[in-house]
């Protein structure tokens, strides 16, 4: 039978553990830069093992976004659980404003200026955004009670996902995020009177 005290305390641990490594790393990064940082520096600042720094982040990249789930589950909430009448592309232009307003605001302000001086960052921030793609395109196709998704769907997503890449390296992005999907919506609009899927007029 298993101790359900024991599990509490190691899932505490562990999450202490993860705490004081970002901690850390955010600490050294924001002082010297992320490429003059070590790994092997950040686990003794922490306290551990370069070992056990891998072991609660696979790259180095990923001390800096820690929060990404968090960010995934935010994005398919958005239009999963957008309030009734709101279109797939309304819900996400209020997302993608919403999420790029909280990088400019302390503390991600300091990790935004940290990310614009490594291109590696800059990169691998890029990479681990599109990785969001399956899951929306699932949760569109099951909104339209699809089988397996379409082309279109794919292509909205894809292109939907860029829009924000786009707008974040701008000074005002609400006009590049409108810009974006009012040329998404004319395609996409087009593809609901045409392509004989009714529910997918449901984004417009």
């Amino acid at each position: 039978m298993v101790d359900g005290a024991a599990v509490g305390r190691r899932e505490r641990k562990k999450a202490a553990t993860r705490a004081a490594i970002l901690e850390a790393a955010t600490t050294l990064f924001l002082a010297r830069g992320f490429d003059a940082v070590t790994v092997r520096e950040i686990a003794d600042k922490a306290d551990v093992s370069p070992k056990t720094v891998f072991t609660h982040f696979p790259h180095k990249e990923a001390l800096v976004f820690s929060d990404e789930d968090e960010r995934h589950e935010r994005l398919v909430a958005a239009v999963s659980g957008r309030p009734a009448g709101t279109t797939i592309s309304d819900a996400l232009k209020a997302h993608y404003l919403a999420e790029i307003a909280a990088l400019h605001s302390e503390p991600q302000r300091q990790i935004l200026a940290l990310m614009e001086d490594t291109p590696a960052l800059i990169d691998y921030a890029e990479k681990m955004w599109l990785r969001h793609e399956d899951a929306l395109v699932a949760t569109i196709t099951e909104e339209f009670g699809l089988a397996e998704p379409s082309d279109e769907i794919r292509f909205y997503v894809r292109f939907a996902l860029h829009v924000q890449l786009i707008a974040t390296r701008e000074a005002d992005p609400e006009p590049a995020i409108d810009a974006g999907f009012r040329l998404l919506d004319k395609g996409w609009a087009r593809y609901g009177e045409t392509g004989g899927q009714s529910a997918a007029a449901k984004v417009r």
